[in-house]
């Protein structure tokens, strides 16, 4: 019993290791649905991240701005509401079309995405 109790902490460990730096995101229709409430900003330098959209879910591993949209909320790790309004959101963004250029312009805001 005590070792099948330590086997599936172990599991659950490892399972949300491999989870907490994963972007896969789900755009959601209500902010009540949302972990983090997202404004995109007209320019770069007025956002908190830059976020680069890839194509496939196994690029997307680590907290560095890299998104796989997926279908399903049930597949996200983080599902996020578009707002209208900066004061309204969590986090601000800007979407580059260059992979490379994904990154975080204020460190202080990457917990929202662990």
């Amino acid at each position: 019993m005590f070792l099948i109790r330590i086997s599936l902490i172990i599991f659950y460990s490892l399972l949300c290791l491999n989870n907490a730096f994963s972007q896969k995101v789900y755009a959601v229709d209500y902010s009540s649905q949302a972990d983090v409430k997202v404004y995109v900003t007209k320019y770069a330098s007025q956002a908190d991240l830059l976020v680069y959209k890839v194509d496939f879910a196994s690029l997307a591993k680590d907290n560095n701005g890299k998104w796989f949209f997926v279908k399903y909320a049930s597949q996200a790790d983080k599902k996020i509401f578009y707002t209208d309004y900066v004061s309204q959101s969590d986090l601000k963004i800007f979407f580059v079309k260059n992979n490379s250029k994904s990154k975080w312009m204020k460190n202080e805001k990457k917990h929202l995405f662990y």
